[in-house]
């Protein structure tokens, strides 16, 4: 049983309804919840400034996602620990998870197209591949009635 969990934090509709998740688990089984929150930085910084000020605006953007998880965990009666990180979005999460030794990772699913998942690839496929510990997808109740199985095509095998 898990007994340190991490929630990818950003605030999206996918990413709320893995807290609520997220926030049942660790309420269960009393595993220590955290959220991680990452900020991207700019591929080619110009200085060192430059990624500094990164980290500002970064505890700026999510101010109001992490005010939402902690007021979400506080109802139910769990408390959370929030993190913003600048840095690179699965690697970050990757390393943290790695350093602090979560045992399961939530996160939520985003809807996207399949030419967008094609040529942008999905942050929520790369941790499943690379997370060094388990991980929950959870979806929206829109996207967990998405398309039926009765519509895809036949497969090849």
């Amino acid at each position: 049983m898990p007994e340190k969990i991490l929630h990818g934090l950003d605030g999206s509709p996918g990413s709320l309804a893995a807290l609520e998740e997220a926030i049942r688990l660790a309420k269960a089984l009393g595993a220590e919840l955290h959220t991680i929150s990452v900020e991207e930085v700019p591929h080619y910084a110009g200085a060192i400034g430059e990624v500094v000020e990164e980290k500002e605006l970064a505890k700026h953007k999510f101010h109001e996602a992490v005010a939402r998880a902690r007021d979400m965990a506080r109802r139910e009666g769990v408390a959370i620990r929030s993190h913003v990180i600048v840095g690179h979005e699965v690697k970050t999460i990757v390393e943290f998870i790695t350093a602090h030794r979560f045992d399961l990772l939530v996160v939520g699913f985003m809807g996207h197209s399949a030419i967008y998942e094609r040529v942008m690839g999905s942050t929520c496929q790369s941790l499943v591949r690379l997370a060094p510990c388990s991980v929950l997808v959870v979806k929206t109740q829109a996207l967990a009635n998405g398309p039926s199985v009765k519509n895809l095509p036949e497969s090849r095998v």
